[in-house]
């Protein structure tokens, strides 16, 4: 294991190192959150495709190909498809807006009324999608070094805050690139192939397995739904995901980057229920089909290519981990603590001078030990995801769609969608239980109705927000701190 464990300390090292570079990049407000909207479309490409194919894409999706075979892809797909619908439709829009999170958009649509409330609602979401990426941790490093749990996530953990905290988004753009790059090796051309050539092929999995496993709709129509539903809807409307489409250099590597990183998604989701139908095939037992990535990679890899795929596996979890992280501290730094206080306007700007980068670095060093001490203390991931992602897309998705979509609808049309939906979508996981289906059905259809209801009973929003609204989506009219550097055009 020696060569494997270098591999591992290497790589952990360099994305020490990127953090350390990324401090001296970040010396204004735009350049730590938001890389100083400067990426261009490969460096977009890399960057998005890494943030939203986390552990659950890589450890879980294997697991689910484990369960069921083939269509186990679907969660995986459904979150590519959404990353190509927020690309293709809406990704240009945003980037125009020229702003640092979604509620701040929300304020500009609808007149400054939004901020605080839905910004509490995305603050639980990126809270709880960071804490359950920094639990993975406990997974992959107990294959490595056979470490304690607790243990396990306080390293993982540390090393994402220390580089997050140290250059913001620009060192987490750089390591998201690496990343990129260690899983595209590590799970697509080594792990991949291997596991199927170690399984006897297509052939021999077709034999050995039921036919159920290769029938691309087995996992069933329901479930599948419920993914478009919670991942889909859930990609267009994430400060975590959002945040990246800030740092496009324009509208164009937006919309075209993006629409890589989602392709490319769709790759990894067939990568992921192959190897765990190979993984099937080799150990038809195992206690946990979580434990079919990790068992995989153990027995099956040679010295070397483990160390690898394990630092690929990382690579999943902390790019994940680390885009959640510091859209959780952006969300409660600008969306709730300054607007408490009353010293930021409707379009982010601050009424009271002072040191905005060291504010939101602070931030993330209080949400990361936050993250990391949740963590600890949580063991149930799958609980913890759904509640956030059912609290995002009932209480967030209509109004946010309806602000792009629909001139018609109002602030208190929104208001009343975001606590309709929230609301309802709590109390309907107490009733049916928080892994229903049910309640992002219901929370959402209640969301929608409300929203429209109220947006119709009410006075339309002033045309002057509006008019401005439209200057802001055409790219005219935003403030933006002036930048000395030239682009990066990677």
């Amino acid at each position: 294991m020696a060569v494997d464990y270098t591999v591992i300390v290497v790589y952990l090292a360099g994305m020490l190192a990127m953090g350390w570079w990324g401090m001296r990049r970040a010396k204004s407000k735009s350049e730590f959150l938001v890389a100083g909207r400067r990426l261009g479309p490969w460096m977009y490409s890399g960057t998005m495709a890494a943030i939203v194919l986390g552990g659950a894409s890589t450890i879980g999706g294997v697991g689910l190909g484990y369960q069921y075979g083939l269509s186990g892809a679907w969660m995986v797909v459904t979150i590519g498809l959404g990353l190509l619908a927020l690309s293709v439709f809406f990704s240009a829009r945003i980037a125009r807006l020229k702003v640092y999170t979604v509620s701040e958009m929300l304020d500009l649509r609808y007149g400054g009324r939004a901020g605080v409330i839905s910004g509490v609602v995305m603050w639980a979401y990126t809270l709880m999608l960071a804490v359950t990426s920094t639990i993975a941790y406990a997974t992959i490093f107990d294959v490595i070094f056979d470490m304690n749990r607790t243990l396990a996530i306080i390293l993982g953990g540390s090393i994402v805050v220390a580089y997050s905290t140290l250059g913001g988004m620009w060192s987490i753009t750089l390591t998201d690139m690496v990343q990129f790059v260690v899983k595209t090796i590590g799970v697509l051309l080594l792990l991949l192939p291997i596991a199927v050539v170690k399984a006897g092929g297509f052939s021999e999995m077709k034999a050995k397995l039921p036919t159920e496993y290769f029938d691309p709709l087995g996992i069933g129509g329901e479930t599948i739904f419920t993914y478009v539903l919670i991942y889909t809807f859930g990609m267009l409307i994430g400060q975590d995901i959002w945040q990246r489409v800030f740092t496009a250099r324009s509208d164009k590597v937006a919309r075209y980057g993006g629409t890589v990183a989602g392709t490319y998604c769709l790759v990894y989701a067939i990568a992921g229920a192959v190897i765990g139908t190979a993984a099937k095939v080799m150990y038809p037992k195992l206690p946990s089909a979580d434990a079919a990535f990790a068992t995989i990679v153990r027995d099956e890899l040679p010295m070397g290519v483990r160390g690898l795929v394990l630092a690929a596996a990382l690579a999943a979890v902390m790019s994940t981990s680390s885009g959640a992280l510091i859209a959780c501290a952006t969300v409660a730094n600008n969306d709730i603590w300054s607007r408490l206080r009353g010293v930021v306007k409707a379009d982010g700007a601050s009424d009271e001078p002072h040191d905005e980068v060291k504010g939101n670095r602070l931030f993330i060093l209080i949400m990361g030990i936050a993250v990391v001490c949740i963590a600890i203390a949580l063991n149930d991931v799958v609980q913890a995801l759904t509640v956030a992602y059912n609290l995002l897309v009932a209480g967030l998705l209509v109004p946010i769609l309806g602000g792009l979509l629909w001139r018609r609808g109002t602030a208190d049309g929104a208001l009343a969608a975001v606590a309709a939906g929230g609301l309802s979508v709590i109390g309907l996981m107490w009733g049916y239980g928080i892994l229903a289906n049910e309640p992002i059905y219901y929370g959402l259809l209640t969301s929608l109705a409300v929203y429209v209801v109220v947006s119709l009973a009410t006075k339309p929003t002033d045309a002057v927000v509006l008019a401005a609204w439209r200057e802001r989506l055409a790219g005219r009219g935003a403030q933006e701190e002036a930048e000395p550097e030239a682009p990066v055009a990677v």
